[in-house]
């Protein structure tokens, strides 16, 4: 029975590496449910876990015609290919916290120093509690690419390569953050 097993999967794989995407399905539906389960046992996230298999999947169409079936059983490899893409996204996740505690603390660290106008210092105080404000009501994402870009003076191809993202998404992000800002702090005025 794992002998004709092996087979079946060893000829799905060989028709996925001629593009045959009812191969690709077979593949997805024998073996989707397991792999979710070891990425979510990893991650705790739904969402993230299946991204992960996705990831896989997606990995086995492009590289199908590379298996060589004498290294490994078909079952290993997709294995070792949603280990690798779970590691890949606790690590992309663990580096998220991390920049986002670290532009916490920058933005709420006071860096300029009192004047001799006490109204001034009140006035700077307040629009700063202000801007704040509006940025912690920023989506996540666009909040993140923001504090990176003016906390930690990040240029916006460098917050692509820290984030694991293209340039245009985070263009996009700092654009649409930063449009949300003049909304938010458009209305401002000293009380």
């Amino acid at each position: 029975m794992k002998i004709e097993s092996a087979f079946n999967e060893a000829s799905l794989l060989k028709r996925i590496a001629q593009q045959d995407q009812a191969a690709l399905a077979a593949l997805y539906d024998r073996y989707a449910r397991i792999l979710y389960a070891v990425a979510f046992k990893s991650l705790g996230s739904a969402q993230e876990s299946e991204e992960v298999v996705l990831d896989v999947f997606s990995q086995v169409w492009r590289t199908a015609a590379n298996y060589d079936l004498t290294r490994s059983r078909i079952d290993t490899w997709l294995f070792m290919i949603v280990r690798s893409r779970t590691l890949d996204r606790l690590r992309r996740l663990q580096r998220a916290t991390k920049i986002a505690l670290a532009s916490a603390d920058a933005a709420k660290s006071q860096p300029h120093q009192l004047s001799d106008d006490p109204i001034e210092d009140v006035l700077l105080s307040e629009r700063r509690a202000h801007v704040l404000t509006a940025i912690a009501q920023l989506p996540e994402e666009q909040r993140q690419a923001i504090e990176l870009a003016y906390y930690k003076g990040l240029t916006q191809l460098e917050i692509a390569a820290q984030l694991g993202l293209s340039l245009g998404t985070v263009k996009t992000r700092i654009r649409l953050g930063l449009s949300k800002l003049r909304i938010a702090l458009g209305t401002w005025e000293p009380s």
